[in-house]
């Protein structure tokens, strides 16, 4: 790491789904084909119900699973479909496999002295805290959504996972699949990277930081 990079980067913010997890876009997308829904449904309704919609107060623990499922149903009954949340809500849960090379990048972060940070929207099921106890170990600070009372995009969880860190907006770096929940971050004046495939982002971590990051580096 050259001095230059040390000074301009101390911490890196990753999102988990998509990120360091795979995408659970693909397993919506196969509940709406099995289910008849039209393809995108779920993502519409998200959009239309805004900050105060179903899903957002699910990120935010405002609603449990359950009170969740009967808003969201709701919603899209008031849409003209019937869905199943508990279905979807697992077929997400069942799609959260680890990315390992990304997993390998977080390590060799750590290791070549940066912070590193989970922030995640997410919302709370039984089994989350021991499907999610392996990933703990391997960040500096863990945000979930569902425990703060904010999800990204709000500018505040931005703010939050940047005290934790101990470092200003400039100075991290930020991870996401989505394009709305990178345009605040970026505004705070953090770098932001959006992700699809774990090795192009990879490549542009190693190529920001000056750090090898994956087995196929020349370093």
């Amino acid at each position: 790491m050259t001095r230059t990079t040390e000074r301009r980067f101390r911490a890196v913010i990753f999102d988990l789904g998509g990120v360091v997890l795979e995408s659970p876009l693909p397993a919506i997308a196969a509940y709406e084909t099995e289910s008849g829904l039209p393809p995108r449904l779920v993502a519409r309704l998200v959009v239309e119900g805004g900050a105060d919609g179903p899903w957002a107060r699910l990120e935010r623990g405002e609603l449990d699973a359950q009170a969740f499922g009967a808003a969201f149903e709701q919603q899209a009954v008031g849409a003209g479909y019937r869905l199943d949340s508990a279905s979807l809500l697992g077929r997400i849960a069942e799609a959260t496999v680890v990315r390992a090379p990304m997993l390998a990048a977080i390590r060799r972060l750590r290791v070549a002295g940066l912070r590193v940070a989970a922030l995640t929207n997410a919302w709370a099921t039984p089994d989350r805290p021991s499907r999610m106890a392996p990933l703990l170990r391997e960040f500096d600070c863990f945000i979930e959504s569902f425990r703060v009372g904010m999800h990204k995009p709000e500018p505040q969880i931005y703010e939050l996972v940047c005290r934790r860190l101990h470092v200003p907006p400039a100075a991290a770096i930020f991870l996401d699949d989505l394009g709305g929940n990178l345009k605040p971050a970026r505004a705070m004046g953090m770098t932001t990277i959006k992700v699809g495939s774990a090795a192009p982002a990879i490549a542009e971590l190693e190529r920001l930081l000056d750090v090898p990051l994956s087995t196929s580096s020349p370093w």
